[in-house]
């Protein structure tokens, strides 16, 4: 993976002014944004995600511009094809298990899984494999009021990855979860990336998710980065420039 993120955004919300002004590249195919809370990591991730439009700058993946203002190039975040995990993990609750992990596969109206309705069969097989590969099949008919913590997170993984992404983005994705089940999540979370191969970004403020993901870590503070060597994962270098 070769992302680039060179931007600045101005936010100005009940009279509070916050920049955020950051430049990185990552080569690794696990990197962190690590940092406070407040200090600018979720506004980083949305913007990477096309969810924030920067007011300059450039962002790039594997040399495919995403945006670029002086060039006027904003592609939409389902023009990027990556998939973001939220904290909250956003289920809708009226759909099960099965009919969530199907909504990524169509958008709309046009989407059967919004309606209710059977979806048709090669759909149907790649829900099925998602259900299978983890460990959802059981669940597959319940809601997400039904769901555990671990298993809400799982069935929004599962939505996430039956896109085929590019990139996963995950925004703080063990902080709803208690202590004995984070632990297990981080470790299933690091085997099905190493074992499907897709790049990810994830960012925390917990030095735990820094020791396990963290190949490259870019540390994010007041809106700015910040170098920071940390982590257990073979090291990146972190090409830097803070305005």
């Amino acid at each position: 993976m070769s992302l680039t993120a060179h931007f600045r955004k101005t936010f100005n919300t009940a009279g509070r002014v916050f920049t955020l002004d950051v430049a990185f590249t990552a080569h690794a195919r696990r990197l962190v944004l690590f940092g406070p809370s407040g200090a600018g990591k979720s506004l980083t991730l949305q913007a990477i995600a096309g969810l924030v439009q920067p007011d300059e700058g450039v962002i790039e993946l594997d040399h495919q511009t995403w945006f670029d203002h002086a060039r006027r190039i904003h592609l939409k975040p389902q023009q990027r094809k990556l998939a973001y995990l939220f904290q909250d993990y956003a289920l809708f609750p009226h759909l099960n298990v099965r009919q969530n992990i199907a909504f990524g596969l169509s958008s709309g109206w046009c989407n059967p899984a919004a309606r209710g309705e059977p979806d048709d069969a090669p759909n149907q097989a790649l829900v099925a494999y998602w259900l299978d590969a983890l460990e959802l099949r059981a669940l597959a008919a319940l809601r997400p009021a039904q769901l555990s913590g671990g298993q809400k997170q799982r069935v929004a993984l599962a939505r996430a990855l039956i896109t085929q992404p590019r990139l996963l983005l995950l925004d703080e994705p063990f902080s709803a979860l208690d202590s004995a089940l984070r632990q297990r999540m981080r470790h299933e979370l690091a085997e099905l990336q190493a074992r499907l191969d897709i790049p990810l970004v994830l960012i925390t403020h917990d030095a735990e998710d820094l020791a396990l993901f963290g190949d490259q870590v870019v540390q994010v503070d007041n809106g700015q980065v910040r170098d920071r060597a940390m982590g257990s994962g073979p090291r990146q270098p972190v090409q830097l420039r803070v305005v």
